[in-house]
């Protein structure tokens, strides 16, 4: 300043002028110099940096890249020599000091925030990321940051030292747990989700309290979000998974196979011994053919080893056709190209109710994927249905208005 002014003597300028000339003089050289440094900074380092992360084999410095760390850490250059200027104004370096160390803390809570959001995003690139997510960690570590950042702002704007805030932070400490209260649970939560591996992005969960049914998109420090099968998005809260009950289908999808547990209900005034010309008939059957001749030949022995008359039928064993039905459909899951053949596949009969006798098919589809699963649920209770007559068999059905036309038109 003191060469500005005796330049300014030196070129003739009034004496009361000198002193109001340095100054804005003082000023646009601070800008120029700034603008310059800036311009270096992005113009030709940052390009610099630019070109070397993305013509190297590291994927990682891409997303610090993408997310813009460098390009945010360039505005301190300007601020740096800023400060290192004030002191050309003595009257306003305080102030000017004070205002550019407020810019750098807001400027370096923006890099920080943008280079653990690149952290967070390197991450997710493998495929732990899916088991053990971070984003709730990532959101605490901004929290604290955060905080710390407001802290440093606060007191550097009021001339006290962090240390004054501190303690009286630490007389505010319930109020601050009222605030924070379900960032603590959330991340109590998280910490047991992660641990227990209880969760992970992309599973399948049921919660019915909340409305919740389908897959698993994002797991943060506060909320979980689903998006159900409809298309919309349930938000969770992530600790309500851990004081809560849910469902999670992952076991499901990782075992390849779909469970199918469905009943047909059988007419019980229907079930009869089956006769030789239904057996004659039965045998034709390609599922059964081998098993009705085993079947005849043991209950045979059976009944001749126990000299059974077999001219009353409750005497001895004897095939009914519910029973034939039974091991054709068993059968025919075995043979069915769909179904799972290495987990549990039972027809199974359970307790009679007034809608009939439920015939239970208890299989597994080996394709998870749910339009397959439906599609080949769909294809096996057609066979049933449309098959259950040929062994003599009805299937349960409240009446309808067309069964008392027929009644009544019988009549």
């Amino acid at each position: 300043m003191e060469f500005i002014q005796n330049w300014l003597a030196y070129m003739g300028v009034a004496d009361e002028l000198i002193g109001s000339l340095s100054i804005v003089i003082g000023i646009i050289g601070i800008i120029i110099v700034s603008m310059a440094a800036h311009f270096v900074a992005k113009g030709i380092i940052l390009k610099i940096i630019t070109y070397s992360i993305r013509n190297n084999r590291i994927k990682w410095d891409n997303y610090i890249l993408e997310r813009k760390v460098f390009h945010k850490l360039v505005h301190v250059v300007p601020a740096i020599i800023i400060y290192y200027s004030a002191s050309l104004f003595p009257a306003y370096q305080g102030l000017i000091a004070k205002g550019v160390v407020l810019y750098i803390i807001v400027i370096s809570l923006m890099v920080v925030n943008a280079f653990l959001n690149a952290v967070h995003d390197i991450y997710a690139t493998y495929e732990i990321a899916k088991i053990r997510p971070i984003r709730g960690y990532i959101q605490v570590a901004k929290i604290f940051i955060f905080t710390i950042g407001g802290i440093l702002l606060i007191s550097a704007l009021i001339g006290q030292s962090p240390v004054f805030l501190l303690s009286g932070i630490g007389a505010l400490s319930a109020v601050i747990m009222l605030i924070f209260k379900d960032s603590i649970l959330g991340l109590v939560a998280g910490v047991q989700l992660t641990s227990n591996d209880m969760v992970r992005v992309g599973d399948w969960i049921e919660m019915p309290k909340y409305g919740a049914d389908g897959d698993i998109v994002d797991i943060s420090l506060n909320t979980v979000k689903v998006q159900n099968f409809d298309k919309t998005i349930t938000t969770i809260p992530t600790y309500a998974l851990v004081s809560d009950s849910f469902k999670n289908w992952r076991g499901m999808q990782s075992s390849g196979g779909r469970r199918i547990k469905r009943s047909v209900f059988v007419d019980t005034s229907s079930i009869v011994f089956a006769d030789p010309e239904m057996l004659d008939k039965f045998k034709k059957i390609h599922y059964l053919r081998e098993y009705i001749a085993q079947k005849e030949t043991d209950i045979e022995q059976y009944n001749l080893e126990h000299r059974m008359d077999r001219s009353v039928k409750a005497n001895g064993r004897a095939l009914t056709n519910i029973g034939i039905f039974r091991a054709y459909i068993l059968r025919y899951l075995q043979h069915h190209p769909s179904i799972h053949q290495n987990m549990t596949c039972i027809v199974r009969q359970l307790q009679p109710t007034e809608t009939g006798l439920p015939l239970e098919i208890y299989a597994f589809v080996n394709d998870i994927n749910w339009a397959v699963y439906e599609e080949v649920q769909s294809d096996i209770f057609d066979h049933i249905f449309a098959v259950a007559p040929e062994f003599g068999l009805r299937i349960f059905q409240n009446p309808t208005g067309h069964d008392l036309q027929h009644l009544l038109k019988s009549e």
